[in-house]
């Protein structure tokens, strides 16, 4: 790996613009999830105690170039301060006078927010003089926001041309918990790759087939799979649709070596809710007027003895409809038996994207892995094998 860290940067009495992620849920005017927040708070704190002068850039929302008031980065103020322990000052625009005259004024110890990035159309479409407008503002960048970094912006990808550049400290631990479970991982690996539709991860299913020795299939993607092997998957949701790239998928697992599991047992329900009634059948003997919520505890033992063969665990998309009980105990007992091996120190387990955090701290086993990415988009970039432009930015 080949960027800078904070550690490799001489902050002492420097601008700092350093772009993070703070795009929080509101209600009411207030942060109703402080989880972003929070995870800026080591980078911000660094910086100050190198003597840099941190001025935060951000998105909030999607305004498309257009001042939104109900997306002004100002309502998150209050959570920031709160967050941080130190002043916050507001700059009522990103570039331009406003945030000269913010930055101008820093204080030791104090800490600048420029307003919404994307209230200005050279933000998303990576120009040139919106990029150095914000450059201007600052002597060192930092990008701690790598669930933005698969987008070619102004504020991740064309300021780091600019000025000397690194990543902050969630990047960094982004990229190095990445980098431990695909690039450089200790062998056995095994991915779990959950979810509704094959479609959304034909190039996940595909870059992993070639990186990792067991593929785990759950959720609604298995249902298609099973079909593809001319399985009556009854109800379920299924994409019969993509019979023939499952099974093209299963081929080129075969010619790399790489084992997929699929469930051997099922849990079945004629109805989706809360506690519906329900039973537990072979993979293969759904009844026709059923549908598959859930992977099977013969499957949870399967999956629990391959993770205790393993080394390293990459983990995306629950293993069945976890948002109603009972049909999260497949996802419950895998994710807890993950925990279990991570905390013995027998096992490297990154997970992220979408619904997995959601899933994994249902289980109460979040905290328990050894990385899990809030990343979204970002995450699956990485895992599909792509280059990701805020990360390339910051190679020298």
């Amino acid at each position: 790996m080949s960027w800078k860290t904070l550690d490799d940067m001489d902050l002492d009495g420097k601008v700092v613009l350093t772009r993070v992620d703070i795009n929080v849920p509101m209600e009411n005017g207030k942060v109703t999830d402080t989880t972003r927040i929070d995870r800026i708070v080591p980078t911000v704190k660094d910086i100050l105690e190198k003597g840099g002068k941190p001025v935060l850039m951000a998105h909030f929302g999607r305004p498309k170039g257009k001042e939104v008031p109900e997306m002004s980065l100002q309502q998150v103020v209050p959570a920031l301060e709160a967050a941080l322990g130190v002043p916050v000052t507001f700059a009522e625009n990103c570039i331009g006078g406003p945030a000269k005259i913010a930055v101008s004024k820093m204080e030791p110890g104090q800490v600048v927010l420029l307003e919404n990035t994307r209230f200005h159309e050279g933000e998303e479409g990576n120009d040139d003089m919106f990029a150095a407008a914000l450059a201007a503002l600052g002597e060192v960048y930092c990008n701690d926001a790598f669930s933005a970094a698969h987008r070619a912006h102004a504020s991740t990808e064309g300021i780091a041309r600019l000025l000397p550049s690194c990543a902050g400290r969630l990047m960094q631990a982004e990229l190095e918990a990445l980098e431990t479970a695909l690039g450089n991982p200790q062998r056995p690996v095994v991915a779990v790759v959950g979810g509704a539709k094959v479609s959304t991860k034909l190039e996940l299913l595909s870059n992993l087939i070639e990186k990792v020795d067991t593929l785990v299939i759950g959720g609604g993607m298995a249902n298609t799979f099973l079909a593809a092997q001319g399985i009556d998957v009854g109800k379920s949701l299924a994409e019969h649709e993509m019979a023939d790239t499952a099974r093209e998928i299963v081929e080129k697992a075969n010619s790399t070596g790489c084992t997929i599991l699929l469930p051997s047992d099922v849990v079945v329900a004629r109805e989706f809710k809360a506690g519906a009634e329900n039973e537990t059948v072979p993979a293969d003997a759904c009844p026709s007027d059923a549908m598959i919520l859930d992977a099977g505890p013969a499957t949870v033992v399967e999956i629990g003895e391959i993770f205790a063969q393993s080394k390293t665990l990459i983990w995306n998309g629950p293993l069945g409809a976890f948002e109603i009980a009972p049909f999260d105990a497949a996802t419950v007992a895998a994710a807890k038996k993950a925990a279990e091996l991570t905390q013995a120190g027998e096992l490297v387990s990154v997970a992220g994207g979408g619904d997995t955090v959601a899933a994994l701290n249902h289980a109460g086993a979040g905290d328990s892995f050894t990385y899990v990415s809030t990343a979204g988009g970002a995450f699956l970039e990485w895992m599909e094998g792509k280059t990701l432009p805020g990360v390339a930015a910051l190679e020298g």
